[in-house]
């Protein structure tokens, strides 16, 4: 469950920007996941609940914002959302569709105090 350490990755990343942000509690994160980013958001949920427990994090609310997957075809030349990686082009049905967006995970923002 490769979610476990992306979860302890989150607490780095906000125990790094409390150093600098001097903030000494977090109530709310949110996270963005990408439909192609290969992360199931529940099992992150469960994760990062496990994680937190003691930290300045403990008790935060997090909000996972999910995006979809967006692709440019190299076939018919347009943007377009796809579903999962090496999936045909929904308009086309070309192979060579490029993913441009949606595989992403990353921290949005916090709320803190």
């Amino acid at each position: 469950m490769h979610e476990m350490s992306l979860a302890e990755g989150v607490l780095r990343i906000i125990e790094e920007n409390a150093k600098n942000g001097n903030y000494s509690r977090v109530l709310v994160v949110r996270l963005e996941i990408g439909a192609l980013s290969h992360v199931e958001p529940e099992a992150l949920r469960f994760c990062f609940d496990a994680v937190i427990r003691g930290s300045l994090a403990d008790g935060a609310r997090l909000e996972i914002l999910e995006t979809e997957g967006r692709g440019y075809c190299l076939g018919c030349g347009k943007e377009v959302t796809v579903a999962a990686r090496y999936d045909p082009c929904p308009d086309c049905g070309a192979y060579q569709v490029q993913v441009t967006g949606g595989d992403e995970l990353r921290v949005r923002d916090l709320e803190v105090e």
